[in-house]
Order: C-alpha cells, then sequence, then structure tokens
C-alpha cells in the first residue's frame, strides 16, 4: 500500500451545529452539501485539499489527539482567534515548523501549523 495523502479526519461533537459554526465561522473551514443521510448528525467540511468530518457523539477524552491545520501566518490567526475570545496558546517552534493550539467547543485540539520560512 502507498498512500497517497489523507482524505479526510472525523472528529465527535457533541452538538454538531455549535461544532459547524466554530470550524465554519471561527477557523474558516467550508462546509460541503454532499453528506449523505447516516441517521446521526454530523456535517461535512473542506479544509483546503482535505476534509473535516464532524460525527454527532461524545469526545473522546484528551490523551494527545489531534489534527493540523495548515496556516501561512501564525501570528496573525493567533491574534484574529484570541480578538474572537477564542483560548490560543502561544506558538512554539517545533523543527522546521511553528505551531499553536487551540480547542474547539467539545474539547476537541486543534493544531494551528505554519511552516518557518
Amino acid at each position: 500500500m502507498q498512500p497517497r495523502s489523507i482524505h479526510h479526519v472525523s472528529i465527535n461533537v457533541p452538538d454538531p451545529d455549535v461544532a459547524l459554526r466554530f470550524y465554519v465561522d471561527v477557523l474558516g473551514l467550508t462546509p460541503r452539501t454532499d453528506r449523505p443521510d447516516f441517521g446521526i448528525g454530523g456535517a461535512w467540511l473542506d479544509a483546503g485539499g482535505q476534509q473535516v468530518h464532524l460525527i454527532q457523539g461524545e469526545a473522546p477524552a484528551n490523551v494527545g489527539q489531534h489534527f493540523a491545520l495548515a496556516v501561512d501566518d501564525l501570528d496573525a490567526v493567533i491574534t484574529e482567534l484570541r480578538a474572537r475570545g477564542v483560548e490560543v496558546s502561544d506558538a512554539m517552534v517545533i523543527g522546521p515548523r511553528r505551531q499553536a493550539f487551540t480547542q474547539d467547543p467539545a474539547g476537541n485540539v486543534v493544531e494551528l501549523n505554519q511552516s518557518s520560512v
């Protein structure tokens, strides 16, 4: 097997509507309209060339799991999110990249990741 890329990640959220507003209005993802009716709440979102799937269910305990969104200007993103009242960690350098972390309303951790230039 030779994977080409990651197609999507699935995130459990107890309230898909609240999560949808956060991921779209705050983090800038784009809602998709092609999600079938699975009999449970949720939403599919575009994040660049990949997708985030929101699935109605209890978010798991935080034991380090997260996914990362690539951003062009981490400092500007941190400033923008903090101005909106979103808690975001300070930026840190990890190897050739810079990263910061935030959480969605359900407590799922989202990394914000920028290539060091």
